[in-house]
């Protein structure tokens, strides 16, 4: 009975590693590493030894629900490497070794760094193509929130990275890309993860840019934060009641200094509707770049009572990749909706308020469109589209104190005369009256709005 063996054999295992490899029957078991390198000395150990780099994670991941880990570089060829005038190396990665993440258990990469493109457009889309057939979900900012079905719940992953790549891009926090995003996954997801590459490199403290850029993702929804970038550990804490573990240091990486061979992996379990995370550590030995268990690391408490799902009409509404929302009544699927060009989503008095990309049709501009959606017994209907309300629009959102008023943010020109790159906003408040939204003149409302876009 071969299947019977391999049981007993995870038993064994689970029994001789406990309690940092296996979760229990009914838990939901999310890991997540720091720095990963797959070429410079990496590449070179593994041609010189030919041993595995995960061999002491073999059980550990395996027995996970789903296993995360930050790749530094692109694959390709070093000859492509994008010019520059700082001193950065330039991480090129072998085609060959990608499939080595898969064997190790990793279930997603975030691409979302510093190095994702240094070999350009070119290698960041031949990396994404090189996860995808490896099986590995690419993490990454311009399709983000990521939807991860584990076990009964649904996980949306945002991968973010403030650090200048070679070509000088980089998110900003705050950002009304950030907030929507965030929007999104916090109304269609259990929980909220943010996988972000931030920080100064070899400090072990987070500065106070982390700091900041840490309260305001929790503020928008964040329930998790996870972070690398400065390739040593920063110890995590407990903010406004979420975990952030502000830089979990180097997995699998070649620097030599004392401080970059020790790493931590967020090791976050999900039972009975509350999240929890501890820490394992880790330890490169001297001259090696391979990652060895270091044991249980203790962290600070900071449960987390997931949110109940979005309903509407009786339908609890779910969302996948690719932007498909699914209606499900008494825990059957019951419809699920093409894909959308979804901005942001919540559900509002009675009805799904989202923003959508779409261009115009008089004058091509494409840009943010409200859409109003009802749930029905043959899914989503579109009741209500709007061209962007009284001016033209850069996002928009339910008021928390009362959910029947929309804020939104506004460019500065009109439709009268539109200059999309026109410079300062306005903010407007609305109330849906069954056909439309109709603009409501009510001080106190504008300033809770105002307030909503940091104003």
């Amino acid at each position: 009975m071969p299947g019977a063996r391999s049981l007993l054999i995870a038993a064994g295992l689970c029994a001789a590693l406990a309690p940092l490899a296996c979760a229990g029957e009914d838990e939901v078991r999310l890991l997540f590493t720091g720095d990963i390198l797959l070429s410079r000395e990496v590449k070179h150990e593994i041609d010189r030894t030919g041993r595995f780099p995960w061999e002491p994670f073999a059980t550990l991941f395996h027995v996970a629900t789903w296993v995360a880990g930050n790749l530094e570089g692109a694959v390709g060829d070093e000859r492509d490497c994008l010019p520059t005038s700082t001193a950065s190396p330039c991480f090129a990665i072998p085609l060959s070794l990608v499939p080595m993440l898969s064997r190790a258990g990793f279930r997603a990469i975030g691409i979302a760094n510093n190095h994702a493109i240094d070999l350009g457009a070119a290698g960041h889309e031949a990396t994404r193509q090189a996860l995808t057939a490896a099986d590995i979900e690419p993490l990454a900012w311009d399709d983000s929130p990521h939807f991860v079905r584990a076990g009964p719940y649904d996980i949306a992953v945002i991968a973010i990275s403030t650090v200048p790549a070679r070509d000088g891009s980089r998110a900003e926090i705050p950002s009304t890309e950030l907030r929507q995003k965030l929007r999104l996954a916090r109304n269609l997801a259990d929980a909220v993860v943010v996988f972000i590459h931030w920080g100064s490199e070899l400090l072990d403290w987070p500065d106070a840019e982390q700091r900041r850029a840490a309260e305001w993702l929790v503020h928008n929804g964040a329930d998790l934060v996870i972070g690398h970038h400065p390739h040593v550990v920063q110890e995590p804490e407990c903010i406004a009641g979420r975990p952030v573990f502000f830089s979990l240091g180097n997995h699998l990486f070649d620097q030599k200094y004392p401080a970059t061979k020790r790493g931590l992996i967020a090791d976050c379990r999900i039972q009975g509707g509350v999240l929890h995370c501890d820490a394992i550590g880790t330890a490169t030995p001297t001259g090696s770049s391979f990652p060895q268990l270091d044991g249980a690391v203790s962290t600070p408490p900071c449960d987390v009572r997931l949110r109940p799902p979005p309903t509407l009409n009786g339908f609890t509404l779910r969302a996948s990749n690719g932007y498909v929302i699914a209606g499900s009544r008494s825990g059957a699927r019951a419809w699920h909706s093409r894909a959308l060009p979804l901005l942001s989503a919540e559900t509002g008095p009675g009805y799904l308020f989202t923003l959508e990309r779409h261009p115009s049709t008089l004058d091509g501009e494409d840009g943010v469109r409200p859409y109003v959606y009802d749930a029905t017994d043959h899914g989503l209907v579109a009741r209500w589209r709007g061209s962007a309300l009284a001016w033209p629009l850069l996002d928009a959102m339910f008021l928390p104190e009362d959910p029947g008023i929309l804020c939104a943010l506004h460019r500065g020109d009109s439709f009268l005369v539109l200059q999309p790159g026109a410079r300062g906003t306005r903010t407007a408040a609305y109330r849906w009256n069954g056909f439309g939204f109709s603009g409501i003149d009510d001080p106190a409302a504008l300033a809770q709005c105002s307030r909503r876009f940091g104003h």
